[in-house]
């Protein structure tokens, strides 16, 4: 059964950066492309990046130039920089499998408000 554990959200000033972590257990991590998604209030959960097993990585329109995903095989953890946050990045993160392919895991809370 694999599991996700999504870490590293909290409160932060619009403007600021954050870095979440999601560590994969349970599976071959390499083989797998990655993703992180995100659910706001009331709104449907979106696909915000995702890193294939090469490496080649791809954004939502609306983080584009702001984040970055990366994955350690090593560590069987991809990571989501966030840099200039703003109010509307306010979300609950999430990671899975490019799809997606597992059962969510419990995510972790980003608030982007002054």
């Amino acid at each position: 059964q694999v599991q996700l554990a999504e870490s590293g959200g909290g409160l932060v000033q619009p403007g600021r950066s954050l870095k979440l972590s999601c560590t994969v257990s349970g599976t071959v991590f390499s083989i797998w492309a990655m993703a992180w998604y995100r659910q706001a209030p009331g709104k449907q959960r979106e696909l915000v990046a995702h890193i294939l097993e090469s490496g080649f990585t791809g954004y939502a329109d609306s983080v584009k130039g702001r984040f970055t995903i990366s994955r350690d095989n090593e560590k069987n953890t991809v990571y989501l920089q966030m840099n200039s946050l703003k109010p509307e990045d306010t979300a609950v993160y999430y990671c899975n499998g490019m799809g997606p392919m597992w059962s969510w895991g419990q995510g972790t809370q980003v608030t982007v408000s002054s």
